[in-house]
C-alpha cells in the first residue's frame, strides 16, 4: 500500500507540472477548432463567445484537477479573462459575487466558527455519551450522529475537524490498544464513522456541503424543501453506516473504562455550562427555526444565514479577527468565479450545445430515471479522483440545462448529481474529511475503500427512492 501511495503521489506531482501548459494548449485548440463545421447540420450554431467560453471551461477544469494553483486563484483567472476572449464584459463577469448563495455560506462559516469557538460540541459529545451509554456500539452510534447532525448545519470538513479530538479521547477511554498503528477495529470504526456521517449528513440541508449550494444556487429550491428530501437521504445513510461498521469492524473492546462514572467526571472537569454556550445553542436554535419558517416569515434562507452569524457578533461570541483567520474566504471566491463560469456557459449557450450531444443520444423520450442513475455513477465514479466542489461546479449547471430542455424540474437532474458529488467515500484523495482520517493513522486506505464502496452503492439506491418518491414534488423553486 505504500508503494501505491507513492506512485500516486508521484502521478499527482508531475501532472501538477504540466498542469498549467496543458490547460493552455487544450484551450487554445478548442478556441481555434470549427466546432460548428464538424458537427451536424441540425445542431444549433455555436456563437464565437460560446466557443470561448468552452474553452475556458476546459481550461478551468485541468487547473481544478490538477491543482497546479489554488482553486481560489483559477476562480479569479475565470474572472479577468472573460473579457479578455471576448465572452462577457468583467462588469457581467464578476455577476457570481452578487449570487445570494456566497451569502448563505459566509453565514454558514461564520455560524460553524461560533460554535467551534464557544466549546458547544464537545459538552455536547459528552452529554451524548451520558444520556446514550458508553458501550462500544453506543460510543459508535453518538460519533456517527453527532458528527452528522453537526455537518447538517456547518460544513462537513469543519465538523468532521471540530469531532477527531473528541474522538481520540474516546479511544484513549476505551482502552483501545495499537490504535494509531492501525490495529484497533474500534478506531477504525469510530474515525471512519465521524468521517463518513459528515458527508452524509452534510446532506440533509443545503448549507452542509459545498455540492448542496451549487445545487441551490442554479435551482432556487426553498431551504425546507431541501429538507424534505435531504434529512431522510441523511438519516437512512447515518443508521446504515452506523450498524455496517460496527459489522465491518468488530470492537475488541466492550465500552468506556469506569464506564457513565468516567463520562460524568469528564462534564464536572468541562465546568458550568458557560455563558457563550448558552448563547451559542440558542442561536443555533434560532437560526434553525429561521430556516424551516421562511415559508411563514417571508425571510429567505440567505438573510438567515446572516441573521445568525450577526447574532454571534453582537454577542460577542466572535470578533471579526475570528472570521478573518479562520473562515475560508478561498472558498467562497472560487464559488463566484465558478458561478460566473456557469452564468458564461449559459448566457452564451454554451451549455445548451454542449448538452445537446448527450439529449440526442437519448433518443426521443429518455427514461428519467436512467439518465439519473447514468448521471450519479460518473459523478460518483469522478468525485473520488477530484474535488466534489469543482466537480458540481462543473455538471450541476449543465444538468439544469438538460432538465430545461426536456421540460422537467430544474432539480431534477442537478440535486442527484449534487448528492453523488458528496458520496466520496472511497479513497482519501476523494474528499478532505476521508483524507483527514486516512491521515490519523488508524485506518488503511484498503479498509475506507472496503468500508465505502458499499455506502456508496447504497447512498445511490436510497437518493433515487427517495428523490423519485416523497422529494419528487420539491425538485424546484
Amino acid at each position: 500500500m505504500v508503494v501505491i501511495r507513492l506512485n500516486y503521489v508521484m502521478i499527482y506531482m508531475e501532472f501538477k507540472k504540466i498542469g498549467l501548459p496543458l490547460a493552455i494548449v487544450v484551450a487554445v485548440i478548442i478556441s481555434l477548432l470549427p466546432l460548428n463545421d464538424i458537427t451536424p447540420s441540425n445542431y444549433p450554431n455555436l456563437s464565437y463567445a460560446g466557443q470561448m467560453a468552452l474553452a475556458l471551461l476546459i481550461f478551468s477544469i485541468i487547473l481544478w484537477v490538477s491543482e497546479v494553483v489554488n482553486l481560489a486563484v483559477t476562480s479569479l483567472i475565470i474572472l479577468f479573462i472573460q473579457p479578455i476572449l471576448g465572452i462577457t464584459s468583467f462588469d457581467n463577469a464578476v455577476v457570481g459575487f452578487a449570487s445570494p448563495i456566497l451569502f448563505l455560506m459566509i453565514g454558514g462559516f461564520i455560524i460553524a466558527e461560533g460554535i467551534s469557538k464557544s466549546g458547544l460540541v464537545q459538552r455536547l459529545t459528552y452529554f451524548l455519551l451520558d444520556k446514550i451509554g458508553t458501550t462500544a456500539k453506543k460510543g459508535l452510534f453518538v460519533a456517527v450522529f453527532s458528527t452528522g447532525i453537526l455537518s447538517a448545519w456547518i460544513e462537513n470538513v469543519v465538523a468532521f475537524a471540530l469531532i477527531i479530538p473528541i474522538i481520540t479521547e474516546i479511544i484513549d477511554l476505551m482502552g483501545c490498544e495499537g490504535a494509531c498503528e492501525g490495529n484497533s477495529n474500534y478506531a477504525k470504526s469510530l474515525i471512519l464513522g465521524a468521517c463518513f456521517a459528515s458527508l452524509a449528513g452534510g446532506l440533509a440541508t443545503e448549507i452542509g456541503t459545498a455540492p448542496n449550494l451549487m445545487a441551490a444556487a442554479y435551482t432556487h429550491i426553498p431551504f425546507a424543501s431541501w429538507m424534505i428530501f435531504g434529512i431522510p437521504i441523511s438519516l437512512i445513510l447515518l443508521f446504515t453506516i452506523w450498524q455496517f461498521l460496527g459489522i465491518v469492524f468488530p470492537s475488541e473492546v466492550k465500552g468506556i473504562k469506569g464506564g457513565s462514572d468516567t463520562i460524568k467526571n469528564k462534564i464536572e472537569s468541562l465546568g458550568k455550562i458557560t455563558r457563550n454556550e448558552k448563547l451559542a445553542i440558542t442561536i443555533l436554535l434560532f437560526t434553525i427555526l429561521l430556516w424551516i419558517t421562511t415559508g411563514f416569515t417571508g425571510l429567505n434562507s440567505y438573510s438567515v444565514a446572516l441573521i445568525g452569524a450577526v447574532l454571534f457578533f453582537m454577542f460577542r461570541i466572535l470578533d471579526w479577527k475570528d472570521a478573518q483567520k479562520n473562515i475560508d474566504w478561498g472558498l467562497v471566491l472560487f464559488f463566484g468565479g465558478a458561478l460566473s463560469l456557469g452564468a458564461a456557459l449559459l448566457n452564451t449557450g454554451a451549455a445548451s450545445w454542449l448538452i445537446n450531444d448527450v439529449i440526442h443520444a437519448l433518443g426521443p423520450d429518455p427514461n428519467v430515471i436512467v439518465i439519473v442513475i447514468i448521471l450519479m455513477i460518473v459523478g460518483v465514479l469522478i468525485t473520488q479522483v477530484m474535488s466534489n466542489i469543482a466537480l458540481a461546479a462543473i455538471l450541476v449547471p449543465l444538468a439544469v440545462i438538460m432538465s430545461q430542455e426536456q421540460g422537467l424540474a430544474t432539480g431534477i437532474y442537478a440535486v442527484p448529481i449534487s448528492i453523488a458529488c458528496s458520496l466520496s467515500f472511497m479513497l482519501p484523495m476523494a474528499d478532505p474529511t476521508v483524507a483527514m482520517a486516512y491521515g490519523t493513522g488508524y485506518v488503511k486506505i484498503k479498509e475506507i475503500f472496503k468500508a465505502g464502496l458499499p455506502i456508496v452503492i447504497l447512498g445511490i439506491v436510497v437518493t433515487l427512492t427517495i428523490l423519485f418518491t416523497i422529494g419528487k414534488p420539491f425538485l424546484s423553486a
